[in-house]
């Protein structure tokens, strides 16, 4: 990729409408001062004396604000949270996202809002250390009249949208928003829209899902496919192979050895990481990595240069400590052409 290939596509990304259907997550960081440290009088216990704390939107929520420093022109999350505090803070914080509608996202006191609470002690001279996480989630089936509410959003955005990312982050399949009549729904919708880019990732696979574009890990892809491939030459077979049967792109990501994909009309290829340059922490770049994929191909971004890019973001999101960051197109172009 040139550098005027770059700005080309980045000047495309300004124009792109996404549409981000979802689990939603509240990510409170709570940063510990270790030399605050005390015990509890009453229990003996180690006490953490918090000296701030961060909430940002997660899952779905670090998508959507990946597509917005990525520079995406409109934003339409599609999901829900509770009718409570958490809930409260994750509007506040998807409000302060560029170019993003809350339309489309529901509150609802017949749901608990998906939280991730880390906390973070932060030593002089060293990267901040996660300990024990909190999660609050729900472990009941989706009711029915979220999911039709889900449903009319989706339906009502699509002739909108230029891209549409489906986020399946709840602990239980079925049990957030990306629910067995929801997926019927978007199935649908990629066949009335077949012009429409719609790239699925899922925490618990992608196998009771339609033939959308893939973006999966390489474990993932080994569970999906029923392989045991290992190497990258028998990914990037498989990969091929896969994109042929289900008529879509597809991307396996590798970790540190970069990322395959595969398209129909394309031959498989790999894109390697770029390399590290420091301490680095992997949470969010997954998201990143989605965000950018689906970008660069409602772009019309070829499909190495969707992963080159993809891989900038990446390799930028994993050398940001003790948050799920983001990247920009200023510093991928700097990244990529120093």
């Amino acid at each position: 990729m040139t550098p005027a290939r770059f700005d080309e596509l980045m000047c495309r990304f300004a124009t792109l409408r996404a549409g981000i259907i979802g689990d939603f997550s509240l990510d409170r960081y709570f940063d510990i001062d270790p030399n605050r440290a005390e015990i509890s009088i009453e229990t003996n216990l180690p006490v953490h004396n918090v000296k701030q704390v961060r909430c940002q939107p997660g899952a779905a929520g670090n998508i959507t604000q990946n597509l917005a420093a990525l520079g995406a022109a409109t934003l339409h999350p599609v999901g829900y949270c509770g009718d409570d505090g958490e809930g409260f803070e994750l509007r506040r914080a998807l409000a302060r996202v560029t170019g993003l509608s809350l339309d489309h996202f529901q509150t609802t006191d017949l749901r608990k809002t998906f939280n991730y609470s880390k906390p973070l002690l932060h030593r002089a001279g060293q990267p901040p250390e996660e300990l024990s996480r909190l999660d609050i989630k729900d472990w009941t089936p989706t009711p029915p009249v979220i999911e039709e509410r889900l449903i009319a959003s989706l339906r009502g955005l699509a002739p909108q949208l230029d891209v549409l990312i489906v986020m399946d982050q709840a602990g239980v399949a079925g049990m957030g928003a990306i629910t067995d009549k929801v997926l019927a729904a978007i199935a649908e919708l990629q066949r009335a829209h077949p012009g429409l880019i719609v790239m699925a990732d899922s925490r618990h696979g992608l196998g009771r899902f339609p033939a959308l574009t893939y973006k999966m890990n390489a474990a993932e892809f080994a569970v999906l496919t029923q392989s045991n491939a290992q190497s990258i030459e028998d990914i990037q077979r498989g990969a091929g192979e896969f994109a042929a049967r289900n008529q879509r792109a597809v991307f396996v990501t590798l970790a540190e050895q970069g990322v395959i994909g595969a398209t129909p009309e394309t031959k498989a290829c790999h894109v390697p990481a770029l390399p590290l340059r420091g301490p680095i922490d992997v949470v969010g770049a997954g998201d990143t990595a989605t965000a950018t994929l689906a970008l660069a191909l409602a772009a019309q971004a070829t499909l190495r240069e969707a992963m080159e890019l993809a891989q900038a973001a990446a390799s930028l999101v994993v050398h940001q400590l003790g948050t799920t960051g983001v990247a920009k197109p200023a510093e991928m172009r700097q990244l990529l052409f120093p």
